[in-house]
């Protein structure tokens, strides 16, 4: 099927019709925001069921039955899916945690005016493409990528879910609520996933013991994680995610991008990096080798 037939434009980005029906893009635009919110961002494929692992560990104190009991999409809602409007957000207890793949004008008014905190991760876009392109190749409710070329050309225009990553990342960078945003990226939570479990904690304002966050650690890493039927997205239906073309939780590493990419898929995907970025003074961990 065609991006007509199964996306919607949303404030000039695609979304897919089935997770993100009008009334709930609605919804989310309208949203009142708490000052005790906790909201992921991120772009797809950047990490997001990683931190919705995480975080609900860490505001527990590391007790794991939240995370062993509710599907993470039920733990850890997105404020844009239409699940967000059956689950009543608004009548969760406070902090709430949520997450969103909206870019940062996309977000609802309230959020601007509050003291709402914000976890934006990153990933390197080269791995974010190729996470992208097994996703959609087993996700019913995406257009089929086709070829590794015609993918590329889609996503470096931003002609996919969620538009650009380029766009996406630079809005978020550019923020002007800088003291309520933690930016992370996926690359140092591999390196060292326990820092930046303490990262998170004192962001949060959390106080937790070397002992449980060495243990958030552990329940945290991809080998685990994938175990979990609450976070490895197995009680999906095959009709909205066939697992048996890719699993969900297929690698969970970082430069899986060496394994897709052809010598000059990369350097074209370079030449557009750089170009798109030029003006963005951040450093991001994956530029530094």
């Amino acid at each position: 099927m065609t991006e007509e037939e199964l996306y919607v434009q949303h404030r000039g980005v695609y979304v897919p019709i089935a997770l993100h029906p009008l009334e709930s893009l609605k919804y989310a635009e309208e949203f009142t925001v708490r000052d005790d919110d906790i909201f992921i961002g991120t772009y797809p494929k950047s990490g997001t069921t990683w931190m919705q692992e995480i975080v609900p560990l860490i505001m527990s104190g590391g007790d794991l039955k939240p995370v062993l009991t509710l599907p993470n999409w039920d733990r850890v809602p997105w404020l844009e899916e239409h699940r967000a409007i059956e689950l009543k957000l608004e009548d969760r207890p406070s902090p709430r945690i949520l997450a969103t793949h909206f870019h940062y004008p996309m977000m609802p008014k309230s959020w601007f005016n509050s003291k709402a905190k914000m976890l934006y991760v990153m990933r390197n876009p080269k791995d974010v493409f190729t996470s992208s392109y097994h996703y959609y190749k087993m996700a019913t409710y995406l257009v089929d990528p086709g070829t590794c070329d015609e993918f590329l050309m889609k996503f470096l225009n931003g002609k996919v879910m969620f538009g650009s990553w380029f766009d996406h990342v630079k809005g978020w960078l550019n923020a002007k609520e800088k003291d309520r945003i933690l930016y992370l990226t996926y690359e140092e939570m591999i390196m060292d996933l326990k820092g930046s479990i303490s990262k998170i904690c004192s962001f949060l304002g959390k106080s937790l013991s070397e002992e449980v966050m060495e243990r958030i650690a552990d329940h945290c890493t991809f080998k685990n994680m994938k175990q979990n039927k609450m976070s490895n997205y197995s009680l999906v239906p095959k009709q909205f995610m066939d697992t048996s073309k890719s699993e969900f939780l297929r690698k969970g590493v970082s430069g899986d991008w060496k394994n897709l990419f052809t010598v000059a898929q990369a350097e074209f995907f370079d030449s557009v990096y750089k170009e798109k970025l030029k003006d963005v003074d951040f450093k991001f961990i994956w530029d530094k080798n």
